[in-house]
C-alpha cells in the first residue's frame, strides 16, 4: 500500500491541500484534492500538478506516475469562477498548454484512476494520460458548448485519444458519455470496480519494466507524433503537392451539361 514519504526537494512545496503526493517504490502517486470544487482546474491546481508531473517526469527514480483524485468526482474542469475574472491570463493560458500537452510531452507513463464526473479539462485530463481506468459509474463530457465555448485546449488530446472526427461530433454537442461508451472510443482502458486499485497494479507492473526502454520508446513516440506533423506541413506547401491538387481538382471538375454554350 501507498504510504507518506519524505519527498525529493522538487516535491516538498507542492504537499499541500491541492495535491497529496505518495511514493510506493518507484510509483509516485498524485491526488487532486479539491473534493468541494469536484477538483475543478483553478490556477493554482494547474500549477501544482504541471509541476508535479513535469518535475517527476525528470526525475530518474519515477518510473510511473498514478494520477487518482479525491472525493466523488475526477475532476469537473476548469473553475469557471476563477475563469470569469482570471488573476493573470497570460500565465493560466501558459498553464493549460503546458497541462494538456503534457501526454504528447512526458516519457514516463502516466496511468490515471477516474471516478465519477471527469467533463471539460477533466476528459482532457484523462485523454493527456497514456493509460486510464474508469468505475462503471464514471462520466465524461466535452462540454464546453454549454456554456458558449470551443474546447481549443483540449480538442488535440482529446482527438488523439478517440479519433477527431468523434472529437468534433462531441464538442459539437456537448453531450456526457458513460464509462462504457468512453471505453469503446479509446478514451479509457477498462472499467473497473475499484479504479485506483487497477490502476495502481498497472502502474506497478509498468514500474517493474525496462524504465530506459519505456523512456526511450515514449520519446520516439513524441518524436514521430512531432516529425509527422512537421512533414506534412513541409509537404501541404510544396509546389509539388498545390501541382498535384490542381490537377485532381481539374480532373474532377463538374463537365458542362450536353449541349450547353461555352460563355464568352
Amino acid at each position: 500500500m501507498p504510504v507518506r514519504y519524505s519527498p525529493p526537494s522538487y516535491l516538498a512545496a507542492l504537499m499541500n491541500t491541492l495535491i497529496q503526493t505518495d511514493r510506493d517504490g518507484s510509483v509516485l502517486r498524485l491526488t487532486l484534492n479539491r473534493p468541494e470544487k469536484r477538483n475543478a482546474l483553478n490556477a493554482a491546481l494547474c500549477r501544482e500538478l504541471v509541476e508535479a508531473l513535469e518535475s517527476a517526469d525528470a526525475d530518474p527514480a519515477v518510473h510511473a506516475v498514478l494520477l487518482t483524485a479525491a472525493g466523488k468526482s475526477f475532476c469537473a474542469g476548469m473553475d469557471l469562477a476563477e475563469i470569469m475574472d482570471p488573476p493573470d491570463p497570460e500565465e493560466i493560458d501558459a498553464l493549460h498548454e503546458r497541462l494538456f500537452t503534457i501526454g504528447a510531452r512526458s516519457t514516463t507513463p502516466i496511468v490515471a484512476a477516474v471516478q465519477g464526473a471527469a467533463l471539460a479539462g477533466g476528459t482532457g485530463l484523462v485523454a493527456n494520460c497514456h493509460i486510464a481506468v474508469a468505475a462503471p459509474d464514471a462520466t465524461f463530457g466535452v462540454t464546453e458548448i454549454r456554456i458558449g465555448l470551443f474546447p481549443f485546449l483540449i480538442f488535440r488530446s482529446v482527438s488523439a485519444a478517440i479519433t477527431e472526427r468523434r472529437a468534433i461530433e462531441l464538442a459539437l454537442t456537448g453531450r456526457i458519455f458513460p464509462a462504457a461508451e468512453a471505453r469503446e472510443f479509446g478514451l479509457i482502458h477498462e472499467v473497473a470496480a475499484d479504479p485506483a486499485v487497477r490502476a495502481a497494479e498497472i502502474a506497478r507492473q509498468i514500474a517493474s519494466a525496462s524504465a530506459i526502454a519505456i523512456r526511450k520508446g515514449l520519446g520516439c513516440v513524441h518524436q514521430s507524433i512531432d516529425a509527422a506533423r512537421a512533414a506534412r506541413k513541409e509537404v501541404f506547401q510544396s509546389a509539388e503537392f498545390q501541382a498535384g491538387l490542381r490537377a485532381f481538382r481539374d480532373a474532377h471538375a463538374p463537365k458542362p451539361a450536353a449541349g450547353a454554350k461555352e460563355q464568352s
